[in-house]
């Protein structure tokens, strides 16, 4: 056995024969410039030693390569470019072969796919995540990958940019087998392919198919994009791979890359990764140690609840779900059970993995099983005399040394916190619904939250895989506050000679998957309305006023489960209503408006304008710490595009 290095992050060892080639750049082993220039050298060694028969690549840690330096983007390319190091790896005339013992994305994948084979680590994972920052894969992933699994599969993980399991990876083709010890594995396949034509991946035909699967998978990557470039680019590249030569495929990847590489889209989809990268971060809390959380508390298991307990079961943690009565309780747990149910059905969870769930689940009606709990995070009804009393309760059953965390939109929690014995250890945790599977939430930073509190709140949100974004107190926090704006916005330009659908349908063509008004009739018109009713006493009387909505909530449609709100519902599919329209016309002949059109550039440009105007009063008053998490927060609550960056970053685009 011997060793050599041939860079900084590549090192080698000769192992009866086979070149165990090591990948150690942490974090994620990217495809550095000194790890392009190592594998090369590593290749050139391989080459000239006779003694060598073949490579077996591995990445050192959890993780093969986990895609390009972040550091190195918006930066001219250094030379051995990856579409080199690869061409090389497929090209060599001995056998290289993967020991892909984690992630494999991007870049990674590129690597392995180039390969002569490939044995993965039952954790190992696959993916082709470029469209996800607005670009294809540029080093030959939308040409290789279609030859070795088809065309069909290719359009999915390309176009959608999924990482799948070494389950599905062996199913697919994608890799030749799977092994507790990869690299093991990896060494025996060098040895038996030794001394055999090489199996290039670039050289085999893709598989034929049906051309109407084909199509059907083209149209649902398309259908998913809402105007974005990327998934319409890889799906092209990705059908072309079987009508042109491997050559002229990759010439056409590699141009395509660096287009989109230079793009608007590429770059506001660079912003929001940066930006998440840097969610969550507070000044001062570098130090600060969270508290242990073991067992966590759910009060009220209606939607909102069961689906923070869900969440919860899911990252492991026990959970207590608190009812009114016996009667409440057994249906929170039967909610609960639905949710872990519906995984099940669609293969997100196996059996064994539900039996563990309900195993460290349990709903009761008897405050006092909160003892125990290390955190408690209460989901009722959204009316600050109810959360008082709760939180009132609650201070004398749990531990003083317990956090307490109130999931209201829009009550100010600092009152809530006044009313308890000890207002440091509350929090506000606004989840977005359905909890299990929304992605963000906002931890409210209260005026007496202890460091120690908002540190835990953060290190749990991230534990259910959430994004975790600070606001400080303000009605209705960073989401709300600005969906409040951009909607009061809206209700004026209706008044003003725009239609319902007409505002929809441009908000729709920018990129959101849903118009504000039906949104708003989806999430029901009475929670706005109470809210309206709350301020009326204070607000200004000269301020404009659009009373629409209210006239609306007053004759009863309160949005889509009422079937009548913006829109109307006949068997259940949203349509243009004229009463609504009709309504509209009333008020603006009432306050003697002339109704003007509004072009769809107009609309957006006034919305995005109050969408940023709000923004920035948020960062003036210290309740956002970050444009950057105003444009998560859009993004992922609130169905802003991606790939326009939010609005804080389009604001400084026009």
């Amino acid at each position: 056995m011997s060793a050599s290095g041939f860079s900084q992050s590549v090192s080698a060892t000769l192992v009866d024969g086979v070149l165990v080639v090591t990948i150690d750049n942490p974090p994620v082993n990217a495809t550095s410039t000194h790890v392009r220039v190592g594998l090369m050298a590593a290749l050139d060694h391989a080459e000239a030693d006779a003694t060598i028969v073949g490579i077996a690549l591995i990445g050192a840690g959890r993780t093969f390569v986990g895609g390009a330096d972040i550091k190195e983007l918006g930066k001219p390319p250094v030379e051995p470019l990856l579409p080199d190091v690869i061409n090389r790896i497929e090209g060599f005339k001995k056998p290289v072969v993967a020991a892909v013992n984690g992630a494999a994305l991007g870049g990674g994948c590129e690597i392995i796919l180039a390969c002569h084979g490939r044995i993965a680590s039952v954790e190992a994972s696959f993916g082709l995540p470029e469209v996800k920052l607005g670009i294809v894969p540029g080093a030959g992933g939308t040409q290789r990958l279609p030859r070795l699994i088809g065309t069909f599969a290719a359009i999915d993980l390309i176009g959608t940019g999924r990482v799948v399991k070494a389950k599905e990876a062996l199913s697919l083709g994608l890799v030749d087998g799977t092994d507790s010890d990869p690299l093991a594995g990896a060494k025996t396949l060098v040895v038996e392919l030794a001394g055999k034509p090489p199996r290039r991946t670039g050289e085999l035909p893709v598989p034929p198919e049906d051309s109407v699967a084909i199509d059907a998978a083209a149209r649902m990557v398309l259908g998913k994009s809402r105007g974005q470039t990327a998934p319409g680019e890889a799906v092209r590249l990705v059908v072309d791979a079987a009508r042109t030569s491997l050559v002229d495929g990759l010439a056409d990847e590699r141009a395509t890359y660096l287009r989109l590489r230079d793009s608007e889209e590429a770059a506001a989809l660079r912003h929001v990764f940066f930006a998440e990268r840097s969610a969550g971060k507070v000044d001062g809390l570098e130090k600060v140690t969270p508290r242990r959380i073991e067992t966590v508390g759910v009060v009220g298991t209606g939607l909102m609840g069961s689906g923070i307990a869900v969440a919860a079961l899911n990252a492991g943690y026990n959970v207590l779900g608190l009812e009114q009565t016996e009667e409440a309780a057994q249906k929170g747990r039967e909610r609960i059970e639905g949710l872990l149910g519906k995984a099940v059905q669609i293969g997100r969870l196996d059996t064994s993995g539900l039996k563990d769930r309900l195993d460290r689940l349990s709903v009761t009606a008897k405050a006092e099983a909160l003892a125990v709990a290390d955190l408690v995070i209460e989901a009722v009804f959204d009316d600050l005399a109810v959360k008082t009393e709760l939180f009132q309760r609650l201070d004398a059953v749990v531990r003083d040394d317990a956090i307490l965390a109130t999931n209201t939109s829009y009550l100010n929690p600092d009152d809530i916190a006044a009313t308890t014995r000890h207002p440091e250890r509350i929090v506000g945790l606004h989840f977005f619904s359905p909890a299990n599977i929304m992605r963000l939430v906002e931890v409210v930073n209260c005026a007496k939250t202890a460091p120690d509190v908002l540190a835990s709140a953060l290190a749990f949100a991230k534990s259910l895989g959430k994004l975790p974004v600070v606001s400080g107190v303000t009605e209705g926090f960073i989401g709300n506050s600005i969906f409040s704006a951009y909607r009061r916005e809206a209700e004026f330009m209706v008044e003003d000679g725009a239609l319902p659908h007409e505002i929809d349908a441009a908000l729709e063509a920018y990129g959101f998957p849903m118009g504000l008004f039906a949104v708003y009739d989806m999430a029901g018109l009475e929670i706005a309305w109470a809210r309206r009713k709350r301020q009326a006493a204070s607000r200004d009387p000269k301020a404009r006023y659009v009373e629409i909505a209210d006239w609306l909530c007053e004759a009863g449609r309160f949005g889509q489960k009422a079937g009548r709100g913006w829109y109307a519902y006949p068997d259940g599919k949203r349509a243009v209503d004229p009463e609504v329209t009709a309504l509209i016309e009333q008020v603006r002949s009432k306050k003697g408006i002339a109704p003007r059109s509004f072009t769809a550039d107009e609309v957006v440009t006034r919305l995005l304008k109050a969408m940023a105007d709000e923004g920035n009063r948020l960062l003036r008053e210290g309740i956002a710490a970050r444009p950057n998490d105003i444009d998560l927060v859009m993004i992922n609550g609130y169905g802003f595009p991606a790939h326009k960056g939010g609005p804080m970053f389009a604001a400084g685009q026009r």
